[in-house]
């Protein structure tokens, strides 16, 4: 049987050393990390996101602020926030959640963020980092998936890894992620002829497709670390995953539950991105690394 790898300890323990550090960053500083977040729209998902981060911010005593903006907004409105948000000193580092409402571009929203606090790390400057192995801020859900091989015993460096899914927020990452931590990476994704033989090859397989069951044991390596990144709402409105847990566990060495695995994870790497923002925006004896 395999081990299970339980994302909400994972992130508690996270979340415990964030609040360590924002402590003796608010007496050296004078303030606490200061994380905003900006949700365009009524999508119910996004609502329950932005909660639960505001929440998780709250908790660990950072400054939070969310602005909730109509579905009407206009993308000069939008913009002309993020500016604001740009110039705050207070806030170190912000996000807007996706989606956004059909008449936005998503990618001039994302490029009007400054770097610097850039905590999705999605930002071409923040990919570009990832790209050359420079430090950055990287995107959390790769990021909590690193943590989470790494509480498992997990060493990439050797492995095989597959990352099924090619998404700029997971999967390419992901993938960046793996290699600079010395795996043989291989991305899968919908174009990929006989996934099942690719998937099979997998000490470390990471399934971020967005496809409520599509892998199971036929895909899997004896012994494989298998982490599920898919959150699908299924017809009785229950979270699913990529992997057909029931299917799979038997076989691999350890697997993350969908709920309890990654997702923990994301809102856990995403205080840690705005705690280091503010440490690279607030020394004044080195140059931001991110900037």
């Amino acid at each position: 049987m395999a081990q299970i790898i339980d994302g909400k300890e994972v992130a508690r323990r996270v979340r415990e050393g964030i609040a360590e550090e924002t402590a003796r960053l608010r007496e050296q500083y004078g303030r606490p990390p200061g994380l905003a977040v900006v949700l365009v729209g009524d999508d119910p998902a996004s609502a329950v996101y932005v909660r639960n981060k505001e929440r998780a911010a709250q908790e660990v005593g950072f400054h939070s602020e969310v602005h909730r903006l109509p579905a009407e907004t206009t993308q000069q409105a939008l913009l002309q926030l993020l500016e604001q948000l740009n110039r705050a000193d207070e806030i170190d580092g912000y996000l807007v959640q996706l989606p956004l409402p059909r008449h936005i571009d998503p990618q001039a929203v994302v490029r009007a963020i400054s770097p610097e606090k850039d905590v999705d790390g999605l930002t071409p400057v923040q990919a570009g980092r990832l790209l050359l192995g420079e430090p950055g801020l990287r995107p959390c859900t790769p990021q909590g998936v690193m943590e989470l091989l790494r509480s498992a015993g997990v060493d990439p460096d050797g492995k095989e890894a597959v990352v099924v899914g090619r998404s700029a927020i997971v999967g390419k990452p992901m993938a960046h992620l793996l290699l600079g931590a010395g795996a043989t990476v291989t991305i899968a994704h919908s174009h990929t002829r006989k996934l099942e033989e690719v998937t099979r090859r997998a000490d470390i397989l990471v399934v971020a497709a967005g496809r409520a069951g599509l892998v199971g044991p036929e895909h899997v390596k004896p012994g494989a670390a298998v982490i599920d990144v898919g959150t699908n709402r299924g017809e009785d409105g229950k979270l699913k995953g990529d992997v057909r847990f029931s299917e799979v566990e038997p076989l691999a060495g350890c697997i993350t539950p969908v709920p309890g695995g990654v997702g923990p994870m994301t809102i856990a790497l995403l205080l840690r991105n705005c705690l280091e923002a503010m440490q690279w925006r607030s020394s004044a004896s080195s140059k931001s690394p991110v900037s």
